[in-house]
Order: structure tokens, then sequence, then C-alpha cells
């Protein structure tokens, strides 16, 4: 086809959402997190639109849509292709494994109108990288005419563009085997109608990529890579300033373990510097490792660079279990160190925790769950079932042993049972999943977390926000929290492709009730929560709060704590801890 110099290449960027057990699409009025996938990608086209990669005669549209928290018009969309003459592209981006089937239900109707359609992210990506290439109904992308970029897209999306452009994209495209540096090149950002769509009014980029560990449940390491790569200081200062000059001062810095990234010091002082000097008030999300207070000054410059909340990877508190997964790098013995130390600097702590391990039964996690609300001063815990996700080295090995798995890839969502545990049904194993939510976000415990912040100075209204949030979703939404938001948004027209559409006599009044009585007892949860944080604002002696949790730490206090006496691997971790200390001659020292 033949272009004049009007010619408006159609970029069309689509992160898409996943269904729930009713086969409904999850979309929210607002949604809980922003997606870097998304913001990588529309800042790396808008890059290749303003050097015109297309030629000098032909401007690209770029159409941003997070399936999350926005209703796609997919015949508005075909429409608009039609005006154009189907000059343009359709990327499906940042696409999960549990993404994959919406990925596909929204590339059918486009490819059906002549439409070219990618897709892109780490299911893809995974694997392509740790299987065979078809595994994994990677031929049902195939036989729809769908082309699969696998790999990361900076210096790369515009070979695709140009392919695209010519008619002529290629079915594959594959650079998994050269990751590029990410020094210098365009930074993630989306423009602020999106990031308003989000809770917090978050923007997200990811400071370094790639990771030196080898969790086996992991993706990242075979996506990304296990050599780290990085943003500079000058790169993350310009994206900052980027988006304040659109009102926007809030981030979560995506990397996987943060602490691990080699230019963590100078990132953070620059921030500090547009903090103190600048008076930008940047306030931060950041995801670390159970090491990262051995790190002199990291966390004290954390607090000082705008990082009021931090994500840990805690993942249990049985040293058998993180062993039989790879995990050696977590320690119980410093889990209580490590909390404490960010605890001091008044920053609300999350931490996620896997239900599936080998050694898991009911009665352990059970059991554990009760230690950790006694024992470790952790703020907010986030449950995650085992899941062998494709591009992980468990889902490979299981795979090349013939293990069965769900071949639903909708429930790959770490918060279903896909595959069979050495001790635990699958409903024993799906029941404790739920049934922790409730275990933990006890009223009791959330009255004692509320009263361990203030001891601290942690914002007490921002801690019930969580609180509300994760002890409510799983129960009233049967998603996890962090697939949640307000409002859930549903359409009759939004079913999983096969399943019946229902007739909006049954369907709106059944979601209408059933908004009506959530948000009833939102409300009832919210005035709880309200009534403790004022009480505890007004108490004279809040700070003065002490609990087993907020203990300092002694050096021959273990045997005071269940986390290390009840399992033989936590047993062993002290045993070997003081075998050490008298060796190096560190007994009596702090």
């Amino acid at each position: 086809m033949v272009h004049d110099s009007r010619s408006r290449f159609q970029l069309i960027l689509i992160k898409p959402s996943h269904y729930d057990d009713d086969g409904y699409l999850i979309r929210w009025w607002r949604a809980m997190s922003p997606s870097n996938s998304l913001a990588s990608i529309y800042s790396i086209a808008a890059d290749c639109a303003e050097r015109q990669v297309l030629g000098p005669d032909i401007a690209i549209d770029i159409v941003v849509m997070d399936e999350i928290n926005t209703r796609i018009g997919v015949p508005a969309l075909i429409e608009r292709f039609r005006r154009h003459g189907n000059f343009g592209c359709v990327a499906l981006v940042g696409v999960q494994s549990n993404q994959y089937p919406r990925a596909l239900d929204i590339g059918r109707p486009f490819r059906a109108a002549g439409i070219a359609v990618s897709i892109g992210g780490f299911h893809v990506s995974g694997c392509l990288s740790m299987l065979d290439g078809h595994a994994v109904d990677l031929d049902a992308c195939r036989n729809i005419g769908i082309a699969i970029f696998a790999g990361e897209a900076e210096g790369r999306l515009e070979i695709m563009l140009r392919d695209a452009a010519a008619g002529q994209i290629k079915p594959l495209y594959n650079f998994m085997n050269d990751l590029p540096s990410i020094d210098g090149t365009p930074t993630p950002f989306l423009p602020k109608r999106h990031i308003m769509r989000t809770l917090g009014q978050s923007a997200s980029f990811d400071a370094g990529r790639g990771c030196p560990y080898q969790c086996s449940f992991c993706t990242i390491i075979n996506v990304q890579g296990r050599k780290s790569r990085y943003r500079s200081p000058d790169d993350i200062e310009q994206l900052v300033r980027l988006n304040f000059a659109q009102g926007v001062s809030s981030f979560f810095i995506t990397d996987d373990n943060f602490a691990r990234n080699k230019e963590w010091e100078s990132i953070f002082d620059r921030l500090i510097d547009l903090r103190e000097s600048d008076r930008i008030p940047i306030r931060l999300l950041i995801q670390v490792d159970t090491l990262c207070h051995k790190i002199p000054n990291f966390i004290e410059k954390a607090k000082r660079a705008g990082v009021t909340k931090v994500f840990i990877g805690l993942e249990n508190i049985n040293p058998d279990n993180l062993a039989a997964v790879k995990k050696r790098q977590n320690k119980i013995t410093e889990y209580r160190k490590m909390l404490l130390a960010w605890k001091a600097q008044g920053i609300v702590t999350f931490a996620g925790y896997i239900l599936g391990f080998p050694a898991d039964t009911p009665a352990t996690i059970r059991r554990d769950i009760a230690i950790i609300q006694q024992e470790l001063p952790v703020d907010l815990l986030e449950f995650f079932i085992l899941t062998p996700l494709p591009g992980s080295e468990d889902h490979q090995t299981l795979w090349k042993n013939g293990v069965a798995m769900s071949p639903d890839l909708n429930i790959y969502d770490t918060e279903h049972v896909c595959t069979a545990h050495s001790v635990m049904s699958s409903k024993e194993w799906r029941d404790i999943y739920h049934e922790a939510w409730s275990l933990y976000y006890t009223p009791t415990h959330m009255k004692t977390l509320l009263r361990r912040a203030a001891v601290n100075g942690v914002p007490l209204l921002n801690l019930a926000k969580y609180l509300l949030t994760f002890s409510t979703t799983d129960r009233l939404e049967q998603v996890h929290p962090l697939q949640g938001g307000i409002l859930r948004l549903k359409h009759p027209s939004e079913r999983r492709l096969g399943l019946p559409q229902e007739s909006a006599w049954i369907f709106w009044p059944r979601f209408l009730g059933g908004t009506i009585k959530k948000q009833a007892i939102l409300a009832g949860m919210i005035a709880w929560l309200l009534v403790w944080v004022f009480a505890i604002a007004r108490d004279p002696n809040a700070r003065s709060y002490k609990d087993l949790a907020l203990m300092p730490v002694g050096n021959d206090d273990d045997e005071k704590f269940d986390l290390v006496t009840k399992t033989a691997g936590g047993r062993t971790a002290a045993a070997h801890i003081k075998k050490v200390a008298a060796l190096t001659g560190a007994v009596g020292r702090s």
C-alpha cells in the first residue's frame, strides 16, 4: 500500500487484564498499581515517533490503554484503523501468563479485520527462554497470526514498527540473547491522565533490570537476565522532573531488588538533592531483599530519598522451604533486625509470603502466621500460592518431567493452585490460601499493627488504608489485593470467550446488588479503622507501646522466639550463627 504525506501510523498499546473465576474481566474505576511495562513501551514508542523512524512523511499516533482501569472498545479501535487504511499495529504489551488468554481474545478481532498485532512480555519471553518455543500455548498465538516480540524493546521496537508499516510484520522477533543497556534510553513515562486512574496517582520506573539470585520460582532471572543493568542518576532525575512537571511525584521503583542495584547510593543521593534542594515531594515504594539492612547507610538514605513504603521478599520463615527453592539468601535470623531497622525510620513494610513450599501443611501455615504476628514487626503480609510460572525453573522442571500442570494459563496468577503438592490436596492448598488472609488480618492484629506503627511515627491513616485493602479484597472480590482497586467494574460483554453471555436482566441486578453490599461492608471497616486510628493518635502513651515483635535484637535471644525454635531449619540456622560468632570472637558484641 502506498501512503501519501498525510499518512498517520496508528500504534495502539494495550496492557491486558485477565479474567476472574466467573470469567469476567478484572477492571476497576481506580486500580491498585501502575503498569511499568506500559510506561516503558510508551516512552520508547514516543521516542520512535519523535525520531520519525518511519520516515519524515509518516507520523505515529500513539494510544495507551491499561485494561485494569480502562474499557477496551475494540469495534471503535477497528473503525479507527479502517479510517487509516489499517495502517498501524496493535501491541499487546507486558503480557504475563495469566493475561495471555485475554491477550489472545483481544487480538483475534483485530487480526480478523486484517490489522497487524504483536504480543510481548514475560509470558512469551519466558517461554522462549526456558522451553522449546512451542510449549504453553504459543502456537495459539501463531495460528491467529499475532507476532511474538520476545525480549526488551529499547532500540528494537522501531524494527517491528518499520516491518508493520511495510505490511511485512514477522512472526517472531526474538531478542532474548541480546539484552540491551538501559543507560541513556527513554525512561518510563505515562501522561498524567493515565496515572490518575491508579490509587495514589503513582508513576513507575525501573532503575535497573536483572537479578543475581537463582530462586527457582522466579521468572525475572530468565527474562531480564542475571547480569544487572542500570539507569544513571541523570536518567532518574530527568524522569522525576518530567513527571513533576505534570504534577506527579509518587513513584514505584519496580526493580525486583533495588538494594542490589550498584547505583543505589548515587540514585538515592540525587533523589535526596531533588527533595531537599528543589523541594520536589518525592514519595517512593521500593522492593528489596532481607539483607539490605547490612548495607551501610542504605535504609537511612532510603528515608531521606523519599521511601515511604518497602516491599520485602520474606517468602517463608522455614529455612528448609527457602533452601528448596534456592532462596538461600534469606536468613530468618536476620528478619527481626531488618524489619526493626525499617520500622525505626517510620517506613511501612510489606512482605511477600509464599504458601505451598514442600514442608508446608495447613497446620504449619497456621502456626507460622501466628509466629509472624507475635514476633515479626512487619506491617502488611501479602500471601501468594507457589506457582510454576512459565519462564521459571520450577515450570521448566515440571514440564521436562511430564508433571501435570493446569492447562488454563488464566489461573497462573499466584492465587490459584496450578499443580499438585506433595502433602496437601488441591482443595486444602486453595482453602489455606484464602484462610491465611483472615488469619493474619484479624481485628485484634490490625489494632496491634496500628499501635506498633504509632511507636515509630508511621502515618496511621496511610497504614489503615492498606489494612482496609489487604483485609477485604480476597474476601469480597476473590482477587489478590495487588489486582484490586476501588469500585469493581463489569460489563456482560466482557466475559471470557467460550462462556455464555448472561442476560442483562440477570447480570445487572446481581452486579449492582453485590456492589452495594460490598460498599456497605467496606464502609463499616473504614469506620472501625478510623475509630482506632483516632484513638491511638490521641493516646499520650502511644509511643511507649511495647510487645515481643518490637523488642530490640540481642546477641543471645534466639531461644526466646518460636521463629527459630519451631522448625529444624530454624534451630540449625541459629546454631550456625552462634558457632560462627564463637569462632570469630563476636560473642558478647552487639
